[in-house]
């Protein structure tokens, strides 16, 4: 018989005597329960003593009166709408999508050994002030004639503002002007291959090229004006003295000579940054007496007498081994800080300019503490607490260090046993415990633990090339600290105490 009476439980309810015709096809019975229950046939899951009725046939579904008929689904009104914008797994996304679902940077393809250009390009991208610079750069290239200076900077520029967009980009148009300008950045190895070159060789070659055309920003009334941006924010300068060691009766001469980096040699007894950073500044050298008529050995002694808001600091790493005829690399494992107080290796007039401002910081500090004892017992508010940024240069010398203290922002590492050979990386501050490992095109968050662990000792990537930026004083709203003469005529900075520009 074809035709039966069925009952049909769907959820909490009950239908009975419902007819079903197997002579007819099975999505009219289908929608007949559409018409009872609301649930869309294209939503229906009909099941007879676990027998799944299908669209087309009904197959051998065992019907008859009386038989219970199960319907699973839900009324189109009781499913969730689908979202405007559909969600897409982290599985599914391209690099594109993935680096801005994670607020990632941009990555830089290995055009063949040229992983050495790329952690160059990603420490110093880290810097506030050189990306505005560039961004102000309104030179083009072309005119018949090839200018290095100009033609790396404006490479630079637009690789960065291509970065900016997200996802990796090749640095193809910079690599090129960089050889170009100096072409042992070309050399080639066996079988034509590019080879490896030096970062550090990489890093100073880019900064002279900027010095030489960005200008400095100017500063009415300034005592120091500088000539480039490079030289303002990345420029010190010392206060050298030479005494001779083999006459003591000869008076001690004296001169300044200006640095973009500092040297931190490593010897056996060198274990932390700071004491190769000392080795450096006083060292003895052999230079002509004019008293002895002959040459002499002299003590030179070196103070900083301006700090640059971004320090540079060169792990001397590598030397050459003549037998081999390689630069070899020193493994020592070498600490360095991520907070660096640099008043040690200042003169006593620096010193004396930085003292107000590590007074202040001293105060904050002390606030801070005090304020976290009286709330201890309180619930927190809002972690977003509205601050003012205080200034980080001493008053009419924009771009220097007016406290000594500095903050790591950037690394640069190497991995291998010569500088022209291995891998180097880019290791950059996201956040105040947040770090990216800049592998080329792979951009890798990590943690403030995972770069201390760059020292050496091993195999392992070794710190190479630091860049330590200005320690921002960040004053909460509503908190006092005593004043300093420095402040006046310097406008303040409002922000937010989650946002992050360095």
């Amino acid at each position: 018989m074809p035709s039966y009476k069925v009952k049909v439980k769907w959820g909490k309810e009950m239908f009975p005597d419902v007819e079903v015709n197997t002579e007819e096809d099975p999505l009219l019975f289908k929608a007949q329960l559409f018409a009872l229950t609301g649930v869309q046939p294209n939503r229906q899951k009909v099941m007879v003593k676990g027998m799944t009725l299908k669209d087309t046939e009904w197959g051998n579904l065992p019907l008859k009166d009386g038989v219970m008929v199960l319907l699973m689904g839900s009324k189109e009104e009781d499913v969730p709408s689908e979202p405007a914008v559909k969600p897409v797994f982290m599985e599914d996304m391209n690099e594109s999508e993935l680096a801005t679902a994670m607020d990632l940077p941009a990555g830089l393809t290995n055009l063949g050994n040229t992983c050495y250009l790329n952690a160059t390009v990603q420490c110093l991208k880290t810097v506030p002030e050189l990306r505005d610079g560039l961004q102000n750069f309104e030179a083009s290239v072309g005119g018949g004639s090839f200018v290095p200076s100009q033609s790396i900077t404006v490479a630079l520029r637009d690789l960065y503002a291509m970065m900016d967009r997200g996802a990796s980009f090749s640095p193809l148009i910079l690599l090129q002007v960089l050889r170009l300008a100096f072409p042992r950045f070309a050399e080639k190895g066996a079988g034509g291959v590019y080879m490896q070159q030096d970062a550090n060789e990489c890093w100073t070659e880019l900064i002279r090229m900027l010095q030489q055309k960005l200008p400095s920003k100017p500063v009415e009334g300034a005592k120091y004006q500088p000539k480039s941006l490079i030289e303002q924010y990345f420029g010190g300068r010392f206060d050298v003295e030479y005494k001779c060691n083999e006459a003591s009766e000869e008076e001690p001469t004296r001169s300044e000579e200006d640095f973009l980096q500092l040297s931190c040699f490593i010897s056996q007894d060198v274990r932390y940054m700071l004491s190769g950073l000392r080795s450096k500044l006083q060292e003895h050298i052999t230079k002509n007496s004019p008293t002895l008529g002959r040459d002499a050995v002299y003590t030179k002694t070196s103070k900083i007498s301006r700090l640059p808001a971004y320090l540079t600091v060169q792990f001397v790493r590598f030397y050459y081994k003549e037998r081999e005829s390689v630069n070899a690399k020193i493994l020592k494992d070498v600490k360095f800080p991520m907070e660096f107080d640099a008043v040690e290796l200042c003169t006593s007039e620096l010193q004396e300019k930085l003292a107000p401002m590590r007074d202040r910081f001293k105060q904050l500090e002390d606030k801070k503490v005090e304020e976290q004892l009286n709330l201890k017992d309180k619930k927190s508010g809002d972690n977003k607490v509205k601050t003012r940024k205080e200034p980080y240069w001493l008053e009419n010398d924009l771009g220097s260090n007016n406290s000594g203290y500095y903050t790591l922002q950037a690394v640069l590492t190497h991995r291998g046993r010569s500088s022209s050979s291995g891998h180097y990386v880019g290791w950059v501050r996201q956040s105040d415990n947040t770090w990216l490992m800049c592998d080329d095109d792979k951009v890798t968050p990590v943690s403030a633990e995972d770069i201390l662990k760059l020292s050496g000792g091993g195999d392992w990537h070794c710190a190479y090339v630091l860049l330590y930026g200005p320690r921002i004083m960040e004053i909460p709203e509503g908190m006092d600290l005593s004043p300093i003469a420095a402040e006046k005529g310097v406008e303040k900075m409002e922000t937010e105490n989650t946002s992050n520009t360095q």
